[in-house]
């Protein structure tokens, strides 16, 4: 099963490289979390734990640089753009990822081309015409312009909404009068930039 790794998990890997490089021994979920700023080794834990689920690394318990990076995450045999759950278009909703199923998609289908498809959820970006039920094609970034249709992750919730970076303070707006910005002081909020929209299918798939 492939799933994308987020641009958080990524540099994470990167790092990991890096000292495996550097030192040729792995870093401490201590010097992951001072690296990267968390706030807690346990969040340095919780990316490593996703990563192992996603077979980017092998964790070997009872050493604290116990940690191995793998070829890359876990290849499949089928083609197409991986499907992955649900995401809220309307208030954030805790949203593990998983891959659903896998959609071939003719390669000029759009500007871009998709690294995975979400799942929308509410009605929050009516007026950007993405409705409930569409599947969103995202192409994954750590950069995007003010105004671009994104995917956010807050803590473990996900949504879709315009980007608007101002310094330190980000807004998540709606495309639908009935639903409040989403306002964060990056400084004591962490926001992930997950990927940008290239595209909507309008298709009612079966959960």
């Amino acid at each position: 099963m492939s799933i994308p790794l987020t641009s958080r998990q990524r540099e994470i890997v990167e790092f990991i490289r890096q000292c495996l490089a550097r030192d040729s021994r792995a870093p401490t979920r201590q010097e992951i979390a001072t690296h990267f700023g968390f706030r807690s080794i346990n969040s340095a834990e919780d990316h490593l734990q996703a990563l192992a689920r996603r077979g980017a690394v092998a964790l070997d318990g009872g050493t604290a640089r116990g940690i191995r990076l793998l070829s890359g995450p876990r290849s499949s045999a089928r083609s197409g753009i991986p499907l992955l759950g649900r995401v809220a278009a309307g208030q954030p909703i805790l949203a593990a990822e998983h891959l659903e199923d896998r959609i071939k998609l003719d390669s000029g289908l759009f500007s871009e081309q998709p690294d995975f498809l979400l799942r929308v959820k509410g009605l929050s970006m009516r007026d950007a015409g993405i409705l409930d039920g569409d599947l969103l094609a995202v192409k994954q970034s750590a950069r995007v312009q003010n105004g671009h249709i994104v995917v956010a992750r807050i803590d473990d919730e996900v949504t879709v909404k315009y980007w608007h970076l101002h310094g330190q303070m980000l807004e998540l707006r709606a495309a639908n009068p009935d639903f409040a910005a989403l306002s964060f002081d990056l400084e004591r909020t962490s926001v992930e930039l997950v990927g940008h929209a290239v595209g909507v299918i309008r298709q009612r798939l079966n959960s």
